[in-house]
């Protein structure tokens, strides 16, 4: 199934279609993996971030994984191919147990 992407370049905004069999992704089977293991995560994380000044109520742990996973890929965990899961897996057990 196609997917509709956004790009901005100098302001201007271009529309196009992808499609999963351009790009080399994660297959669905392993996203939905993935994503159980960043909840899981999430849920160990809750509390132990340390505070910052731009979440007076708290920091939000499951974002907290997302980013960081975007941050060090530079493209969501579901755009991260299929080849490089074992190394996200590693990742998020590193976060887990160095909380930042």
């Amino acid at each position: 199934m196609p997917v509709w992407r956004l790009i901005k370049v100098n302001l201007k905004t271009y529309c196009f279609q992808s499609s999963k069999a351009e790009k080399k992704i994660m297959n669905d089977d392993n996203a939905k993996q993935i994503w159980k293991l960043i909840q899981k995560t999430g849920d160990e994380l809750v509390g132990k971030l340390p505070p910052h000044f731009s979440h007076p109520k708290g920091r939000n742990p499951y974002a907290h994984i997302a980013l960081e996973i975007k941050n060090r890929f530079g493209m969501t965990y579901k755009d991260i191919p299929d080849d490089k899961m074992r190394e996200l897996i590693d990742y998020i057990k590193f976060l887990r147990e160095n909380p930042s």
